[in-house]
């Protein structure tokens, strides 16, 4: 499954086609995609978080149409998919549905939040930052950061492992650094890209 910004879906393999905005005038791009846990809907999110919900994923409020004062940069659905977090590049955190309510966070960092990585039981979150920063809310345990250290490109994205006693990070050239028990299976890191990479997903 892949998406536009306009948001126009592309389902490939067996995945189901359940609907898109690619018609529809948006406020704001589509800015993430996620997956309902039975894999037969999906939720679109806009950078002023609008959510469009297709297939079984039900729409359980969002920050669209509100004055937020920071763009949104993605979302992630809790394991049970009967709600969501939205994130903001200031650090803000939206809960909606049955998502843990951790309070809105503000990241001391210059620089901006990229995404977000739930804990197994919903209990917390680690936000990862542009300049490879994680900060840790509620039950998330830090194992370690590319904060302070030199990156060849910033990072784009966060992903915890199934038993979150790790996390990976992904830089926009497809450099993949690891943490606690996550494990390295290789990267795109130092291969020619046709364009930068905007995400990661843990399968």
């Amino acid at each position: 499954m892949a998406g536009r910004k306009d948001g126009g879906i592309f389902a490939f393999g067996d995945a189901g086609f359940y609907g898109s905005t690619g018609s529809l005038r948006l406020n704001a791009p589509i800015v993430g995609m996620q997956a309902t846990p039975s894999g037969h809907g999906y939720w679109l999110v806009a950078s002023d978080g609008g959510i469009f919900a297709f297939g079984d994923a039900q729409f359980y409020g969002s920050t669209g149409g509100a004055p937020i004062g920071q763009n949104v940069v993605g979302m992630v659905a809790t394991a049970d998919g009967h709600g969501y977090w939205l994130v903001g590049d200031r650090g803000a955190v939206f809960p909606f549905g049955n998502a843990s309510s951790l309070g809105t966070q503000s990241v001391p960092s210059n620089s901006p939040v990229v995404g977000l990585a739930p804990t197994p039981d919903g209990g917390g979150y680690w936000l990862s930052t542009e300049d490879g920063g994680v900060f840790t809310y509620g039950n998330a345990q830090f194992r370690g950061s590319m904060g302070g250290k030199p990156l060849n490109q910033p990072m784009v994205g966060i992903g915890a492992t199934s038993d979150g006693g790790g996390y990976w990070q992904v830089a926009s050239d497809g450099g993949i650094f690891t943490f606690g028990n996550a494990i390295y299976d290789g990267s795109m890191g130092g291969s020619p890209l046709n364009s930068p990479m905007a995400a990661l997903a843990d399968i």
